[in-house]
């Protein structure tokens, strides 16, 4: 259940804390008061998008944060533990959005950030919501096929079918990938051409490097040789040269040590240097005694070094790329110039889950068939205490080609009254009437529904007197399994509730505030008095809005016995069994 809810700065409501009870919470306040800040609340905390024009006038931003207490948390568990999120401490779920200004905010569950995508999943388990209009859903057959379904619990037929219907899709688009890639023999062409290129251009990974420097090489040879040479005379075969002036160095310094002693050290010194001297003539003798200018040679290194300049500019950036490039387009030609064969493989894959698709819906029919019309069944017993006293609703099952839901078309037939024959519900025009559909639906499923809690906001409208009482009653027998909150106008659906919650606009200086406040005891007669004559109610509404409160309090009483006894009866019965 919700445990929880407080809203601060969202439309008119500057900071509002509102606490609720299991069973049916009603909400009243006159139009205005500012009850659908409880909707938009709601909505929020369940991942709807948020926008900036909710925040509170002259506010920076707004915070909605609720708790949940939560008897099983298993599913809403494996929610956050896809999100990374902690998970419920004891069941409790504390989920809090902030919203604003600027732009953005902030979605925070049990402490942690999380994406919008996680609250609207936590949405889906958590709430259940129903405003005026949306009970129009009940039209689609969309709705109809997951009432149903929710009804039958068919969850291991429909996932086994989805399964299939997943691999069915997967070959579908596989082939229309194929089937939609253009002009076969354009692309087998374009890509004969990019594969041929690439091949012919013979490139080598570590290739490029050795060509732009030999092709450095042979474009300097004539100015490399002429410098060389010029060096080695300098260095040694000239006149003059540093080696033979080394010599004449050595001479002067062998006889200049028999007169100075340190001169023995400068000659070994300039022996050294005439050494190193022959060592780099002959390094550069043995480097250019190879080299010779080759027109031919440069003319070949000229068009090799333009040939990896273009492929890398065309299919690069480097020579790697360019590879990859021919890998990919050599697969891709082998798969066209093996794509009829590849379209009749994936055609008879095609045709083989076909046949199981079949098989696996008829599953899922053979589940749905029954569950049809118990359904049915069990939404005329609610339509008659709704008012429809001699109303007939079908669920009917037809087929239909296969879709993601099934092989089956589903369409909810309706006759309200007697002598009408039955019609598709979409063709009833009167909103009171489906949203008496819709709330029986809810009857229905409520035992089988996981959400814990619903919301109705206002879906009572267009209906009133004992039909308003109905709803009431109804909304009551669905609160014993589900926590309920719905936003009502009505008096004889307002005296129903476990906890009634009364919503007002006050004005405090020059500023409207929302306020929110548990009604007891007279209060809670003068709000009913008030739903039923207006702000100026007499002593004659008063007394009718306590008995009013009398009499819904008297059947809450009596639902809890006779669900007392029945629970007493199946102990009772299966106590018997075990005997």
């Amino acid at each position: 259940m919700l445990s929880s809810l407080s809203v601060k700065n969202l439309a008119l409501a500057d900071d509002v804390s509102i606490d609720f009870q299991p069973g049916l919470n009603v909400v009243t306040g006159e139009t205005g008061a500012g009850k659908s800040m409880l909707i938009g609340a709601l909505k929020l905390i369940a991942g709807e998008r948020g926008d900036r024009g909710v925040i509170r006038t002259g506010e920076d931003l707004c915070t909605v944060e609720a708790v949940f207490a939560l008897s099983d948390p298993s599913l809403v568990n494996l929610c956050l533990e896809d999100a990374g999120v902690d998970l419920c401490d004891e069941g409790q779920l504390i989920i809090r959005r902030q919203i604003k200004v600027t732009g953005g905010g902030q979605n925070r569950v049990n402490g942690c950030t999380v994406t919008q995508n996680t609250l609207r999943n936590l949405g889906e388990l958590l709430v259940d919501m129903h405003g005026p209009y949306d009970h129009q859903s009940l039209l689609k057959t969309d709705t109809q096929l997951d009432i149903l379904d929710g009804f039958g619990g068919v969850e291991t037929e429909m996932a086994a079918y989805l399964k299939v219907w997943h691999e069915r899709r997967a070959l579908l688009e596989q082939k229309a990938e194929l089937e939609a890639e253009g002009s076969v023999s354009d692309q087998i062409d374009m890509l004969s051409f990019r594969v041929r290129e690439i091949e012919e251009a013979e490139l080598i990974i570590d290739e490029e490097d050795e060509v732009l420097e030999e092709h450095s090489l042979q474009a300097n040879a004539v100015s490399i040789l002429e410098l060389g040479h010029i060096a080695v005379n300098h260095l040694q075969d000239g006149a003059n040269s540093a080696f033979d002036n080394l010599v004449e160095v050595q001479n002067a310094l062998n006889e200049l040590a028999s007169m100075l002693p340190e001169a023995k050290e400068w000659y070994q010194e300039a022996k050294s240097a005439a050494l190193v001297v022959q060592e780099l003539t002959n390094t550069l003798q043995s480097r250019i005694s190879g080299l010779e200018s080759d027109p031919a040679r440069l003319t070949w290194l000229d068009a090799r070094v333009a040939t990896y300049k273009r492929m890398k500019d065309k299919y690069g950036p480097e020579v790697s790329d360019v590879l990859a490039t021919l890998d990919a387009a050599q697969e891709r030609l082998e798969a066209f110039q093996a794509r009829d064969e590849i379209l009749a493989g994936i055609d008879s894959k095609i045709e083989a889950i076909d046949v199981k698709l079949h098989k696996v819906g008829e599953k899922l029919r053979k589940k749905r068939q029954p569950a049809a019309s118990k359904l049915a069944s069990e939404i005329i017993a609610h339509l008659r205490q709704l008012g429809f006293e001699h109303a007939d609703f079908q669920v009917l099952l037809e087929p239909a080609e296969p879709r993601a839901s099934g092989i089956d078309a589903i369409e909810f037939g309706f006759a309200p009254n007697v002598g009408e024959t039955l019609k598709p519900l979409r063709s009833i025009a009167s909103s009171g009437e489906i949203s008496r559909v819709m709330l029986a639906c809810k009857a229905v499923l409520a035992k089988h529904d996981k959400v814990p809690l619903l919301v109705f906001d206002e879906i009572d409208a267009n209906v009133g007197g004992e039909m308003g009482t109905a709803i009431g009653e109804k909304m009551g027998e669905v609160a014993a399994h589900h926590q309920i909150i719905t936003i009502t106008h009505l008096p004889q659906v307002a005296v129903q509730g476990q906890r009634h919650l009364h919503v007002q606009k006050q004005v405090e200086g020059k500023r409207t505030f929302t306020r929110v406040a548990e009604l007891e005891g007279d209060a809670r007669v003068e709000e009913v008095a008030r739903m039923l004559g207006g702000k100026n109610h007499t002593a004659v509404t008063m007394d009718h809005a306590r008995e009013l409160l009398r009499t819904a309090s008297k059947g809450k009483a009596a639902g809890k016995g006779k669900a007392a006894s029945k629970s007493k009866a199946a102990k009772a019965s299966k106590a018997t069994a075990r005997k």
